[in-house]
């Protein structure tokens, strides 16, 4: 055989084709007129052998600069912590690689509990009363996030902060396109969200105000004067919050916050070319029966032995169309199963610890940045990330420092006209003393 991995024999070809009837695979195409058959050859690369092949992308993986060989000082989003082995131990076991939605709750009862146990902690650290077992990202959390509030309220604005992911913003524009939803932005003043201007944006017709705590410039949203505002009328407050950053910060829930979305990539998910991840959607008991996805519940079998079921799936495929609220059809079990395990393996402790470290390296960073004479945006308080402002542009500094072994910070320019030429710096507790030191100097040597 000359495919590995595609078990198909010419004979079992031929059984296929005498089966339906036709002499040959050509003879399939037969409908197809002569004029629109594409007669070239294709641009592609001759077919090479299995050894071949590995060794060609083990050349191409090797050009990345990955996390082990690197020190990185970028976030925006996607962030290098400390992930437990005990993580990649339970995920890669096969019951659970391999499992697909637990229908059948009396052969899932491990991946069912797994999933109640993620609901579980993300109410904990959110301060809310209800989780659902978890969404594809932090993104499209958000979006859902806004719908809900404005199907609840029947309000068609919708104010978002500046200060939110530009990539949330956006997937949130796309959502709101298809529901006709107006989504107004509302901007920032010293890293944060302007209070004043969002009073000045409020009117009856706002479903729900959303912020993002600790935001997108790392600073931390002043959530109960934001509060205040968002609660007018029948208007709702969404917050999209770092779940690590809540080992330390108080939870949006405590705030008042309606839903609190966010995305659980910091525990126990490593950074990717954009995923896989996974989000996390939690609310008040109001809402309970708002949210999208689906909710794993606890219950008892006949013999009063402790079990656990789908419950409460909001979605059309269980209820009529008409009802939905969503139509998101699944979930992230296994990234939830995997932050089930870091946030478990780390404990209430751990994750205060990391939290802490977090903070306390990056305003370790920030303080050495200050003393070699860099800008610093903003002067609020702040998690892990802050802006600093470069005398050249952030794509040429950082083409530098990787040659360095240093993966430099976001540019923020490529999102805000206003902020062109200032990196977005993420330190986590990952950063040593001397990565920290050497990335001031080597940023200080590439800006000049």
């Amino acid at each position: 055989m000359k495919h590995r991995y595609l078990p198909m024999t010419e004979q079992d070809k031929n059984d296929m084709l005498q089966t339906i009837g036709v002499s040959s695979v050509e003879e399939l195409f037969s409908d197809i007129p002569e004029s629109v058959r594409f007669k070239g050859e294709y641009n592609i690369k001759k077919a090479k052998s299995e050894s071949e092949l590995m060794k060609e992308l083990t050349q191409l993986a090797a050009r990345n600069a990955d996390l082990k060989s690197n020190a990185s000082f970028l976030g925006a989003g996607v962030y290098d912590h400390y992930m437990p082995v005990i993580v990649d131990h339970v995920i890669s076991r096969s019951e659970f690689y391999t499992a697909y939605t637990p229908y059948q709750p009396e052969i899932s009862q491990g991946e069912l509990q797994a999933i109640f146990e993620f609901q579980t902690m993300i109410c904990e650290l959110t301060g809310m009363d209800v989780a659902n077992s978890s969404m594809y990202d932090g993104g499209t959390s958000l979006a859902e996030a806004a719908m809900l509030c404005a199907g609840q309220t029947r309000n068609k604005k919708i104010l978002v902060s500046s200060a939110v992911h530009p990539e949330s913003r956006a997937v949130l524009e796309t959502y709101a396109k298809g529901q006709y939803i107006e989504v107004v932005e509302v901007p920032t003043t010293n890293g944060v969200t302007d209070v004043e201007a969002l009073k000045n944006a409020m009117d009856d017709n706002v479903a729900c105000v959303v912020v993002q705590y600790p935001n997108f410039f790392g600073q931390i949203e002043p959530l109960k004067e934001i509060e205040e505002v968002a609660h007018t009328g029948k208007s709702m407050f969404v917050v999209s919050s770092n779940p690590l950053a809540l080992g330390a910060l108080t939870p949006p829930g405590k705030f008042g916050a309606d839903v609190v979305v966010g995305d659980a990539q910091v525990f126990g998910i490593p950074s990717g070319y954009g995923g896989p991840h996974c989000g996390y959607f939690a609310v008040t008991s109001k809402f309970m029966r708002k949210v999208p996805g689906r909710l794993v519940g606890q219950t008892v079998d006949e013999e009063g032995r402790r079990g656990f079921v789908l419950t409460l799936q909001a979605r059309e495929q269980h209820i009529r169309r008409d009802k939905a609220t969503s139509n998101i059809c699944s979930n992230q079990a296994l990234n939830a199963l995997a932050a089930s395990v870091a946030m478990t393996a780390l404990g209430k402790k751990g994750v205060k610890e990391i939290a802490t470290q977090n903070i306390q390296k990056a305003h370790y960073a920030k303080s050495v940045f200050e003393s070699n004479g860099f800008e610093v945006a903003y002067t609020g308080p702040f998690f892990n990330e802050f802006v600093i402002k470069l005398n050249k542009p952030v794509k040429e500094v950082n083409a530098k420092l990787i040659q360095k072994g240093i993966i430099g910070g976001y540019d923020l320019g490529r999102d805000y006209s206003d902020l062109k030429d200032h990196m977005l710096v993420a330190v986590t507790e990952l950063r040593t003393k001397e990565e920290i030191d050497t990335f001031v100097k080597e940023l200080g040597d590439g800006n000049e």
